[in-house]
Parts: C-alpha cells; structure tokens; sequence
C-alpha cells in the first residue's frame, strides 16, 4: 500500500506545488489517487497557512478531500500544531468530522491521553514512531498499542547514505510491533531510499510532498500525483 502525504507542515515557500486550501489539497489528492495512491494524510492549515487541529479546519479539508477521492482520509495530531497537551486533546474531542485515521507521535507528551480519545471516537490511529526518539519504547510498553491500527515507522534522517541503516535499526527496535501492519518511510534526502527499503520488505509506505520536493533523479517534483506515480513505478519494478 502507497499513502500519500500531499503537504505536511511545508508551505509554497518549500513550492508552489504545495497544497495549502482545502480545495487545492482535494485536488492534489484526487490526482494522487488517480496515479495509484491507496490512501490519503493530509495537514488541515489555519488561514495563515499553519497547521492546525481547529475542528472548523480539519472539518473543511475532509469534507473537501472525501468529495475527490474514495479511500481512507488521515490527518496529524503533531504537537506542532497545538504544543499544549491538554488543550491538544480537547482540540482532538471538539472535531465535528472524524478521519478515519489520525497519526500519533508517541515521543510527544500527552500522545497516550490524544490516542485514547481518537480510539474512544472510532478514528483509527497511527503510531508514529519516529527515529532518535524514545517513541518506540514508549509505544511497546503502552496498554494502547494493540489497539492501533498500525505503526507509521518514520525515519527522521534525511541522508541518502545513512537512512537506510536508520531505517533498519528503527525495524529491529520494534521487532514484531505487537503484530501490527507497519508502514516505513522517509523524509528528505532518505525518503527514495528508505521507500525502496519497504517496497524491498514488503511493507507499506508513503511517499508526497510532506516527505520530499524531489523526484527520484533529483528534479523538483510539480505535483503529488507525480511522485505517487514514480514510487508505483518502483513498486512494480520490484516485482519483477
């Protein structure tokens, strides 16, 4: 399975091709589908263009995106966008729409009390467990893990020559997950690789704009849908 994440917390002064209005991210995500994508995470934006867990916000942006694309809809918890933790989980409580997956970064304080309220609501949860944290610790050891629904194994090294041993260690460290689906990727200059790493073992990934500007021969990428479309190309080549 390829995810694509169409903007995470960059905005058009990483590029234009950036989706920051609902409509645009919608948009972005239709055509990510269309190219082979199987589901979608998305960063609802403030009207400054930060991302934001306002239930105005996130609501907008799954109406906009599920009347584009029929696949599942994920959206982030990242303490980025709400830093307080309790106030992060009574932004998480007040959503009006639900997505059916929310992410999850376990190093962050408070990421027990935001997961049990989304499992309390029905949406599904992704554990983020982010390389050079102690997320995957945390993770192993709480009365919650088995109940999510899978682990997103982030690698958080962005050098092509060092992310996948990275990557590799993160795999060793969550040994058998709970038997949970684990979904591994990159970002920046290890994103290419580590997606090859788990096409290779057959794990689920992602690849989009969040992840990297960059095609895989080095050039700017104008679109999700063409980055989704090169990581299926991989894929398939993988195959053979």
């Amino acid at each position: 399975m390829i995810q694509v994440c169409v903007n995470g917390s960059r905005g058009t002064g990483d590029s234009a091709a950036v989706p920051m209005s609902p409509a645009a991210m919608a948009g972005s995500a239709a055509g990510a589908v269309a190219a082979g994508a199987a589901e979608v995470h998305v960063h609802p934006k403030s009207p400054c263009g930060e991302d934001t867990l306002s239930p105005r916000a996130v609501a907008a942006v799954l109406a906009a995106v599920r009347g584009a694309v029929d696949v599942p809809v994920g959206v982030t918890t990242g303490a980025w966008a709400e830093p307080e933790p309790r106030r992060r989980v009574e932004r998480v409580r007040s959503w009006t729409a639900l997505p059916d997956l929310a992410s999850v970064n376990w190093h962050e304080p408070g990421a027990e009390e935001v997961a049990a309220v989304l499992l309390e609501r029905g949406v599904g949860v992704e554990a983020g467990l982010w390389s050079g944290t102690d997320g995957v610790r945390r993770f192993l050891a709480s009365p919650l893990a088995p109940r999510v629904s899978r682990v997103l194994a982030e690698v958080t090294d962005p050098d092509p020559v060092t992310a996948g041993d990275t990557a590799r260690a993160l795999l060793a460290e969550l040994g058998g997950a709970h038997g949970l689906p684990v979904l591994l990727h990159g970002e920046d200059g290890g994103a290419w690789p580590v997606l090859r790493l788990a096409l290779r073992r057959g794990l689920d990934t992602r690849v989009g704009l969040e992840d990297t500007l960059l095609l895989p021969d080095g050039r700017p990428a104008d679109s999700n849908a063409r980055l989704v479309a090169e990581a299926c190309a991989l894929r398939d080549a993988t195959k053979r």
